[in-house]
């Protein structure tokens, strides 16, 4: 297996991890955290934390050798530890957010509710709220009236005689709207589990399953009364159904709706996440789409963004900035076909794969080495490709990307009959075969490129261009089928046999094919 992608899991242990993510004023501010306890400076957690920070990779028998810890001790001092750093980080300016702001105002309130100074309680509860309210953080909202509801209880206040009546018409209004946006966000993260673990429909059976699984789970809703949350998780559950069914065009309607949502700093501030995930959609449906003006349009407007630090910057935003921004950085260049223009990336994209090992899913670090091998085989440069696909194809631990892992064999197959690496191709195709065979409702685009490649080495030198012609027929019909286009998602097949049949460059065929879409 390759070692870029075993490191990603190799240190796992949470404490080192999160040890290893702090910043350096994070980590300034844990060294005066612990000085102001008292005494605690040369505590045996303190004593850990320097040393796990020093250590290069996580190793239980280096530590309890190391003098610090029994092994009978280790789980709980790490116990100790993480909480103290977590509460370090809470303390950070840095972390103190609007949610974590009102949940202060609650817990202050709740201590003074405790120790029963009422009217104080309710004066902070009241704040709380307003605050939670115009920041659309509901399910606090909801909580602090709850809190609100049970003080009355034992404290009326007789200046509004209503108050009571009041409360529980707005602790049942934002328990609907909680409830609405629950069914929404449930729906939308199940139309997404659905997609990783099985990929788009491929067929009529599976399009109906969606479909009536989408309808069913869809609440009832008065759209004019929903907030930006609910509209939000509305409009992220459609995108997810319209990628499943291979809807791009209604992909790209729906992430357009997620990113114009954020329609104010303020919003984009309060949820930077959110804005990056729909930039990132909106993005990836223009190039599904083939919107190239609108792909430009707003990768520039996200690389303007990034420069001016519009977007807030934290360990989490950061390491999405990096996925998002670069992967689209390289889908320009395919659109294009300007791969050599993008080579420079390939440098940058695996300097920080190595930055974030840590912090990096899998599925994503091939997905990127995927991308990195597209481009160099649209600049000819095969044996790089194969290095590129080795990596995926030599990975056992990547439960999910299915598609992803066929595809890049059949690169892997092309690439390698480019390079005129005959004796190779054999085992390659039988590998390929092999695998595909294992793979449930293989798709006809495959099966055709597979029996044509492999007939390939049968063929005389000069009737090769009226069989790449053959095969080209046979894929064209494939190209808009409801099913069947997810295949060219993935490997532009089509455009690698035109640069064939035509003896030009693939980036020149791509380049023309962008030109036409321009006009």
């Amino acid at each position: 297996m390759s070692k870029s992608i075993t490191s990603a899991n190799h240190q796992n242990d949470a404490l080192f991890v999160l040890i290893k993510s702090l910043t350096k004023s994070e980590k300034r501010q844990f060294n005066l955290y612990v000085g102001r306890l008292g005494g605690n400076i040369d505590a045996k957690f303190f004593s850990l934390f320097k040393f796990l920070e020093r250590l290069k990779s996580y190793d239980e028998k280096i530590i309890i050798g190391s003098g610090i810890v029994s092994k009978q001790q280790l789980s709980n001092l790490k116990a100790h530890l993480y909480k103290q750093i977590l509460i370090s980080l809470r303390l950070n300016p840095a972390h103190k957010n609007v949610r974590i702001q009102i949940r202060e105002q609650l817990d202050f309130a709740t201590v003074l509710y405790q120790k029963g100074l009422y009217k104080q309680s309710l004066k902070l509860l009241e704040k709380a709220k307003n605050m939670a309210l115009d920041n659309e953080e509901k399910n606090i909202a909801y909580e602090i009236v709850e809190l609100e509801k049970v003080i009355e209880t034992q404290y009326i206040t007789r200046s509004l005689s209503n108050r009571a009546d009041q409360l529980s018409i707005q602790a049942k209004e934002l328990s609907q709207q909680n409830v609405i946006a629950s069914k929404l966000s449930n729906l939308s993260l199940q139309l997404y589990s659905h997609l990783i673990q099985n990929g788009y429909v491929k067929n009529s059976d599976e399009l109906k399953f969606v479909d009536k699984y989408f309808n069913d789970r869809m609440p009832k809703y008065d759209y004019q009364t929903l907030g930006f949350r609910e509209k939000l998780w509305l409009f992220k559950a459609h995108l997810w159904h319209s990628f499943l069914v291979q809807d791009f065009l209604s992909s790209y309607k729906y992430a357009l709706k997620c990113v114009n949502l954020f329609d104010n700093q303020k919003l984009i501030n309060l949820h930077p996440v959110f804005y990056l995930k729909s930039k990132n959609y909106l993005l990836e449906a223009s190039f599904l789409v083939k919107k190239v003006s609108t792909f430009k349009k707003e990768l520039t407007h996200f690389e303007t963004e990034i420069d001016e630090k519009s977007i807030p910057m934290n360990t989490n935003t950061e390491l999405l900035i990096f996925l998002y921004f670069y992967s689209n950085k390289l889908h320009l260049h395919f659109l294009e076909g300007s791969f050599e223009k993008g080579e420079y990336l390939v440098e940058i994209i695996n300097s920080k794969i190595e930055k974030y090992k840590n912090r990096l899913d899998n599925h994503y670090v091939v997905l990127l080495y995927y991308k990195i091998a597209c481009l160099y085989f649209g600049m000819g440069k095969n044996k790089l490709c194969i290095a590129y696909l080795q990596k995926i194809i030599r990975s056992k631990n990547i439960s999910t990307a299915e598609d992803l892992q066929c595809f890049a064999r059949i690169l892997n197959l092309i690439a390698h009959y480019e390079c005129g690496l005959d004796y190779d191709l054999e085992r390659q195709f039988l590998d390929t075969y092999k695998f595909l065979l294992k793979m449930e409702n293989l798709q006809e685009v495959q099966k055709v490129f597979l029996e044509s490649i492999r007939d390939l080495s049968d063929v005389f030198p000069h009737e090769i261009k009226n069989e790449f012609k053959k095969i080209h027929t046979k894929l064209k019909v494939f190209e808009n089928h409801p099913y069947e286009k997810r295949a060219f998602l993935y490997l532009d097949i089509l455009s690698w046999l035109e640069s064939k049949i035509q003896n030009k460059p693939i980036a020149l065929i791509i380049k023309e094919k962008t030109n036409q879409l321009a006009k």
